[in-house]
């Protein structure tokens, strides 16, 4: 069992904040020292009370699905002697209504597109096989209710 630890920092500062008209900027700090900005969506919260450059919770949902998977495919297909060159995934994520009517993400797709160098070429149905087994294996898609898709890509 591991624990993983995050701290998700806030300050008020001089700004107003019972007319709910506050910045919802904030830093999220981890335990490698690395700071990153982060804010409400400017889709759920509007500007200038959200800050556009920095990632959301719904962003960075996304990419954890995807960091994951690719993480997982990275190992499967080393261990199979596919040597992979670039990994790059354009993950869409959806917010919507769920079944009880709640905001929710309700749905992930993946959409990996892998350059392979000199070597071995895994086929399609292969490529499916460790796309299958990557998501099988990601521990973020095992963690969550959304729907998670992966469509691989082809150049």
């Amino acid at each position: 069992m591991s624990a993983y630890h995050a701290t998700i920092l806030w300050l008020r500062g001089e700004q107003a904040f019972l007319d709910n008209r506050y910045s919802r900027a904030h830093r999220w700090q981890f335990d490698g020292g690395l700071e990153v900005a982060a804010s409400s969506s400017p889709h759920v919260v509007p500007l200038p009370m959200s800050d556009a450059s920095a990632v959301d919770p719904e962003e960075a949902f996304v990419a954890s699905l995807s960091s994951c998977h690719m993480l997982w495919f990275l190992s499967l297909a080393a261990k199979q002697g596919f040597q992979v060159d670039r990994y790059e995934d354009c993950a869409r994520g959806t917010l919507a209504r769920d079944s009880q009517g709640k905001l929710a993400m309700t749905e992930v797709v993946l959409r990996p597109r892998v350059s392979f160098g000199a070597g071995p070429q895994p086929d399609a149905p292969q490529l499916q096989a460790l796309h299958h087994a990557a998501h099988e294996a990601c521990f973020i898609a095992n963690s969550v209710t959304s729907e998670v898709h992966c469509e691989p890509q082809w150049d």
